[in-house]
């Protein structure tokens, strides 16, 4: 994180909230518009992922508190369930689901671990859940398989996007090494339960 954050890069990463917040954007692509919207250049000084988590809490607490809490809530518990239905695969919940950041525009991402990658497709089809195979970018950096699904949230009334993304069960220990402000970056089940039974943010 950013020592002291330059006025340019706080008012980046505040216009890249709003995205965040109100459009369900990650913050590659919000960064990208906020940038656009500013008339910057490749060369600003872009916020990292942790300013920018910062911005997007300040955000929700002056815009939308309230109403994100109960969201929040509705998703981890979508989440639950999903979870619960591939324990087999050591579940890991995380992005902003996970860190108490997500509103109703958000999706979901659940971290999947086992021996054969294919193991959790076959899981899917067994139990004639429709999904679209792709790729996404791992926290190494590397590709990764992805599952993507659409699962009803009657609570939030509309349908929410569930990505599983695919990783080798050696991948798990790297997949729980704190971040750089020494929080898990992933949780189980238990956790999530135990997020939701203190109704932490």
């Amino acid at each position: 994180m950013d020592a002291h954050p330059s006025d340019l890069t706080r008012e980046i990463a505040a216009v890249a909230a709003r995205y965040v917040v109100e459009d369900g954007m990650e913050y590659g692509p919000a960064k990208r518009q906020a940038g656009h919207q500013l008339g910057l250049s490749a060369k600003a000084p872009w916020p990292d992922n942790l300013v920018m988590e910062a911005a997007v809490r300040e955000y929700i607490a002056v815009f939308c508190p309230d109403t994100q809490a109960t969201e929040l809530q509705a998703l981890r518990e979508q989440a639950l369930v999903w979870m619960d239905r591939l324990q087999d695969f050591l579940p890991h919940l995380g992005g902003a689901v996970w860190h108490g950041t997500a509103t109703r525009h958000s999706d979901i991402h659940l971290h999947l671990f086992c021996d054969d990658p294919k193991a959790a497709e076959l899981s899917l089809l067994d139990h004639r859940v429709d999904y679209q195979p792709g790729s996404a970018t791992g926290w190494r950096g590397e590709p990764v398989d992805a599952l993507t699904l659409r699962s009803r949230n009657a609570a939030l009334g509309q349908w929410v996007l569930v990505h599983l993304l695919v990783h080798d069960h050696d991948g798990l220990r790297g997949a729980l090494k704190p971040d750089a402000l020494g929080r898990k970056p992933r949780g189980d089940a238990k956790a999530l339960r135990a997020l939701l039974a203190a109704g932490s943010h």
